[in-house]
């Protein structure tokens, strides 16, 4: 509700400015052009900086991949074309102090931020779940998938170790003689 409101909010302040602009300069045409060419600009800017953009986000957001440097420049650019594509001159003002370099690096520092958060949540939550569950209600009754593999996982080091510590390994050493058969690798194309 209150994103409405604000979104309403903005559409009525642009609307008063489109008509103060029109009175201004004498023509609402004038007003319109201007539209029309900051649509088509905005769209050579979303056109321009958007190619492998999907990709690499959904790379970052999995965690596959760190901040690439061109995606984080290119996201000011292509948030200031679609700024441009709407019709109104706040908008356009807003889309043009994104081209500024200085508010660029402030939106990608404000971007990483909070993309790296949104990563570190997503993987607390899966870690929540996943040592939540092992105090009784297993897997079926959590959210997490993977929490009841992860109890029994600790449930079998628990029992191998003996006494419940994890930092112990438990296992059996024999000597190999140097003398045993090995395989070799033969030539498949033989020259």
């Amino acid at each position: 509700m209150k994103l409405f409101l604000i979104i309403f909010a903005g559409l009525i302040l642009e609307v008063c400015v489109w008509i103060g602009v029109g009175d201004l300069v004498g023509s609402m045409w004038y007003v319109f052009f201007w539209f029309m060419a900051a649509f088509f600009i905005g769209l050579n800017l979303i056109r321009k900086y958007s190619s492998g953009l999907m990709p690499q986000m959904q790379q970052m957001q999995m965690g596959q991949m760190s901040g690439d440097p061109a995606l984080a420049s290119n996201l000011p650019k292509i948030l200031a074309g679609f700024f441009l594509m709407i019709p109104g001159l706040i908008s356009d003002v807003i889309a043009v102090l994104m081209l500024i370099p200085a508010v660029q690096k402030a939106f990608q520092a404000g971007m990483m931020k909070i993309m790296m958060k949104r990563q570190q949540a997503m993987m607390e939550k899966m870690m929540g779940g996943m040592m939540g569950d092992m105090g009784g209600m297993g897997g079926a009754q959590g959210q997490n998938p993977f929490a009841d593999m992860m109890r029994q996982m600790q449930e079998m080091q628990n029992q191998q170790s003996g006494r419940g510590d994890s930092t112990i390994i438990d296992g059996e050493a024999r000597e190999v003689t140097p003398d045993a058969k090995k395989i070799e690798f033969k030539d498949v194309n033989p020259k």
